[in-house]
């Protein structure tokens, strides 16, 4: 579904992903980790047109995207849960939820605002709070909801759990994991291991804006050095 090739992207004359690469398939539910600083975020950045990669492809569903707008490549079907949340905060519940929906790029599209309703029913009891009302759990709820009103093929999450409480990190695990039930593509940045590797497909840790390793939930667990070179766990 989604192919990084070697992309390099900078910030100015700052070079911060050397020759980076990924793949997800769909269905899959892969996870980019690393140390903060390790280019995680400017990946996301650079696969949704925000930072755009100087040289590399990226390529989702066959079509290259490497050097398109950020709207296209959300209408083309990728979603973003982005770090800080960003939910409007002069604009409640519900507008947050409709302000950038789509039916998806088929118009057949899953997801409607009952449906996110129900996945998250804090939402539904905060619907007519203002964004900068709601706590830091209910402001990620929103985002993943959010994200999910677009109808995406493919939903990245950067930084999921961040900040957040133990019982709503858990409430978000519990999310991800029963949207990979759905068949949702999604694409997971976290340090979380232990959550991540109950239902996570592949991994991908960072270092340096490259990939310095990857691979399945068994060999993440059991490799204790990888753990802690790259994770400090």
């Amino acid at each position: 579904m989604l192919e990084v090739n070697s992309i390099n992207t900078f910030y100015g004359q700052s070079q911060v992903l050397f020759g980076m690469s990924l793949k997800i398939a769909a269905g899959e539910v892969v996870t980019l980790m690393g140390r903060n600083g390790m280019g995680k975020t400017t990946t996301v950045r650079s696969i949704m047109g925000l930072t755009a990669a100087q040289s590399g492809e990226i390529l989702f569903e066959g079509t290259n995207i490497t050097a398109l707008p950020s709207y296209k490549i959300a209408r083309l079907g990728i979603g973003l849960v982005p770090e800080g949340r960003l939910i409007s905060p002069n604009l409640d519940v519900l507008e947050n939820l409709v302000a950038t929906a789509y039916v998806g790029r088929d118009g057949k599209g899953n997801w409607s605002l009952d449906r996110v309703l129900e996945l998250f029913p804090r939402l539904r009891e905060r619907k007519t709070s203002m964004g900068n009302q709601l706590s830091g759990g209910e402001q990620q709820m929103l985002a993943i909801a959010r994200a999910l009103m677009t109808n995406p093929e493919l939903l990245i999450l950067d930084e999921a759990t961040e900040g957040l409480a133990p019982l709503i990190r858990e409430e978000i695990w519990t999310c991800l994991a029963g949207l990979k039930q759905e068949g949702q593509s999604i694409l997971v940045i976290d340090k979380n291991v232990q959550a991540l590797s109950k239902f996570a497909d592949r991994h991908y840790i960072m270092e340096k804006g490259q990939v310095v390793w990857e691979g399945n939930s068994t060999s993440l667990v059991e490799d204790d050095e990888v753990k802690y070179k790259y994770l400090g766990i």
